[in-house]
């Protein structure tokens, strides 16, 4: 397996692979690898020929007062669980190798990200855009895998490939839970033990929200409160920053739930900000 610490390494590698004849594979990611991530891993190793792995901790998605310098890091382990799982190439830069101090060149697609994360984060999803741009436009991948956690930036991220007839097919995997359902980040090693027992709450509302769906109440504003509720009982030291029914390709609002919408949340408990997703079927 290969480090490749700059843009011109990776395009250069990967340009040998592509003259070659073989198919690639792109796994972005901000390191801090878990389960999750290895889910993601392992099935674009099943993908193509050649598995690039990213480990970047891209400033330009983290607002001023957000976790870049405590975000958890973690390269040697990283690394080590990338080569266990197959990856070719890991591509680790430093800041300073992804943007110029110049670098004026940003990516957006803002209808897709006015609500949810985008309402408290307003500048996240456009550096997720560009970093992503920037990955996919050194790799030239067949296929990118990606968490379907972050609902919304997939959404985000599929519209900009349509939108700039990109080639790479954009893959998105179910969330990995562990096994009382809280959903896998690498933002979990900042809960305390007692916030950590607590927190499968979040899974346990979606989950009531979905039995409710399906004993007939399809107002969304309805079972809105009905996971507001069930959180303020069962995890009363939490916040919600957002309870959401949205449209999963638009990302537009939904009130009344008569086809597929998605139910999306992020929950602040202590020093920590959770994001969750359902699925919700009629």
């Amino acid at each position: 397996m290969d480090l490749l610490n700059t843009p011109a390494a990776l395009r250069s590698q990967c340009r040998q692979w592509r003259a070659q004849g073989k198919s690639i594979a792109l796994v972005p990611t901000m390191g801090f690898l878990h389960d999750g991530h290895m889910s993601l891993i392992d099935h674009a190793r099943g993908r193509a020929d050649r598995l690039v792995v990213s480990v970047f901790v891209n400033p330009t998605q983290f607002g001023p007062n957000e976790d870049l310098d405590r975000y958890p890091r973690d390269l040697p382990r990283d690394l080590a669980l990338a080569q266990a799982h197959g990856a070719d190439a890991v591509f680790a830069p430093e800041p300073g190798a992804m943007y110029q101090p110049d670098h004026s060149t940003w990516v957006e697609v803002p209808e897709l990200a006015k609500g949810l994360c985008g309402a408290s984060r307003p500048i996240h999803f456009r550096g997720v855009c560009t970093v992503v741009l920037k990955l996919l436009n050194l790799v030239q991948p067949d296929v990118a895998v990606f968490g379907q956690k972050d609902w919304q930036q997939l959404a985000i991220l599929r519209r900009m490939a349509r939108d700039l007839d990109l080639d790479a097919e954009l893959v998105g995997m179910p969330i990995f839970r562990e096994a009382d359902g809280l959903a896998m980040s690498s933002r979990n090693v900042y809960l305390t033990a007692e916030e950590r027992a607590k927190v499968p709450a979040i899974r346990q509302g979606l989950l009531l929200v979905r039995q409710t769906l399906a004993a007939g109440e399809k107002d969304a504003a309805r079972l809105g409160e009905i996971f507001c509720e069930h959180l303020a009982a069962n995890l009363p030291e939490s916040r919600p920053d957002y309870v959401s029914f949205v449209d999963p390709e638009s990302i537009s609002p939904v009130a009344h739930i008569s086809e597929a919408t998605l139910l999306a949340v992020a929950v602040c408990i202590g020093k920590v900000r959770l994001i969750d997703n359902i699925l919700l079927e009629v």
